[in-house]
């Protein structure tokens, strides 16, 4: 191991040091704050009550998301009791703070960690934060991010700076190539899987290998943005030439002289040979299969032809009770009330395109509600002009505006049918705790092509049959 060599995140973090401090923590520059309507005002308020300002009002952003509805028509009205008090208080403080806010019905607006990197806001190398848990997503395109609280993001928009500890770090490979069928989705389920739901430990991980080099940016986003249900601090993957020419273009992305600059320095954000590792991972992608989750964490996930696992603690006891399955039980075939496609973990374009693959000449089983909700205005404008709405409306997918929706139950959409209360879903989110999609719902986890080939089939099926 070189004394000299550096890891990827090592690099990006001595760039943004402002002052070492105590205690192994640094002051770190921040470059980017994203906010969103349910976090927010209890953001402002503070920094009101406390007499601060917004020290650079021109990096900072906030987006509708959270609470917003996604039922055509939308306006401030949301199904949360009081969401509408939430949005127009988010709505008033970024006004009084000058910063940029993609509100509804601005072409920009959508989730978050979908919106900020296909704006060209998150970019690579640089830091960024956000008062939500899986704001590390943006790792997938080589930055620096994670999810904070209220008070963090009052000192981050004051000061424009957060004192961390430094995290230990993993590095991951992801050898081989990935099967048909087999997503993204797929692949950090399975590391979960393998692993568990704490095997990330609070690290920073590095993913890397032939199966990440092989991914699009959106798979990538799709890695990292799950890093967090692995344990982990947040996620990364270095940026290459694919990651160049995705952003390249975006709207807050550099331009001319400072865009040639930029990846100059981009292509510099990579880990050093001999760089020391706290934790070395490893897993092989050539043979896997799509993956799904049969308990109440991500933790507990398995092929899709395999069958529910043996009780072996009182965990995975109050797990297969809550989900109501039995020990040697196949995953296949097991009849569910509703599909979602949505979320910050896979509601981007090439998710879509993979669920209409499986959906296109197909209809969903009859007593199934199915969703789909894009991740970005963007992604619904982008979606609808090749016509993948009508291959999601013709199958029986309700196509929703863009937003957070069913990734999480906030008191308002729900699953339900007139005369039928949803209990089993099949979901693209990255939560399936008891209660994370409604009051005694049992969410398994799965790639979009496998929600959608359960959609279709009115129960857990595997996507692979469909795609032949």
């Amino acid at each position: 191991m070189s004394a000299h060599a550096r890891n990827i995140i090592e690099k990006i973090w001595d760039q943004h040091v402002v002052a070492e401090l105590e205690d192994n923590e640094s002051l770190l520059h921040i470059d980017r704050v994203f906010l969103h309507e349910r976090a927010g005002p209890s953001l402002f308020a503070g920094l009101q009550s406390a007499g601060r300002t917004v020290a650079c009002p021109d990096l900072a952003y906030g987006t509708m998301d959270h609470i917003i509805d996604t039922l055509p028509g939308r306006g401030d009205d949301t199904l949360m009791k009081g969401g509408k008090n939430f949005i127009q208080e988010f709505r008033a403080g970024s006004q009084r703070a000058g910063i940029t806010l993609f509100d509804i019905g601005d072409p920009r607006q959508g989730i978050a960690h979908v919106v900020s990197p296909e704006q060209g806001i998150a970019l690579p190398g640089c830091t960024l934060v956000c008062c939500d848990s899986h704001t590390g997503t943006v790792g997938g395109i080589g930055a620096l991010a994670w999810g904070i609280g209220s008070s963090e993001g009052e000192h981050a928009m004051a000061t424009q700076t957060l004192a961390r500890a430094r995290p230990k770090t993993t590095h991951i490979e992801l050898t081989g190539r990935p099967g048909p069928g087999v997503c993204a989705k797929d692949l950090i389920l399975a590391v979960i899987g393998k692993f568990g739901a704490t095997g990330g430990a609070g690290h920073a991980i590095e993913f890397a290998g032939e199966a990440i080099r092989v991914l699009g940016v959106e798979g990538r986003l799709t890695l990292c943005n799950m890093a967090v249900e692995f344990g982990a601090w947040t996620g990364i993957v270095a940026p290459d030439d694919i990651v160049f020419e995705w952003l390249a273009g975006r709207p807050f992305a550099p331009t001319g002289a400072q865009w040639e600059a930029a990846v100059a320095h981009w292509r510099t954000l990579v880990s050093d040979e001999g760089a020391h590792w706290d934790r070395r991972l490893a897993l092989d992608c050539n043979a896997l299969a799509p993956q799904v989750t049969w308990g109440t964490n991500p933790g507990q996930v398995c092929a899709i032809d395999a069958s529910v696992p043996p009780k072996t603690d009182e965990d995975v006891g109050r797990a297969l009770a809550y989900m109501d399955l039995q020990p040697g039980q196949p995953l296949l075939g097991q009849p569910i009330d509703a599909a979602f496609i949505g979320s910050c973990t896979n509601s981007r374009l090439p998710d879509l395109r993979a669920a209409a693959q499986v959906l296109k000449g197909r209809r969903v089983a009859s007593g199934v509600k199915a969703l789909v909700v894009p991740g970005s205005t963007e992604v619904k404008r982008l979606a609808e002009a090749e016509g993948l709405d009508r291959v999601f409306r013709e199958a029986g997918f309700e196509w929703r505006e863009s937003g957070c929706s069913l990734c999480f139950y906030a008191g308002g959409d729900n699953f339900d049918q007139p005369g039928k209360k949803a209990r089993r879903v099949i979901t693209s989110t990255n939560r399936n705790f008891e209660a994370r999609q409604g009051p005694g719902v049992r969410s398994h986890l799965a790639s979009p092509a496998t929600v959608a080939a359960s959609a279709i089939a009115g129960c857990i099926a595997d996507p692979r049959p469909f795609l032949a």
